[in-house]
């Protein structure tokens, strides 16, 4: 099995898609691998968050999924 990235908002737009599987097992380097051009560099900015089946991750550089996880990329919030 493979891991399932999620892309929402913005994220989306920049990765062309709404989801992707990608192989795992799945550590940070691995996403970065993953993830190049804009997209990459928009996931390695502090405000953009990373929930790893349902869970916000507190240190996304922590990342470590396995087969079957879900990893959804969340976008900076904004709004006032």
């Amino acid at each position: 099995m493979a891991v399932k990235l999620v892309f929402l908002g913005k994220l989306a737009d920049l990765a062309g898609v709404d989801e992707r599987d990608v192989e795992a097992p799945l550590d940070w380097q691995g996403l970065l691998d993953e993830l190049q051009g804009p997209i990459g560099d928009a996931v390695q900015q502090d405000r953009t968050r990373i929930a790893l089946n349902g869970e916000v991750l507190a240190d996304k550089s922590a990342l470590h999924a396995n087969s079957g996880d879900e990893v959804a990329l969340l976008p900076p919030v904004s709004g006032g």
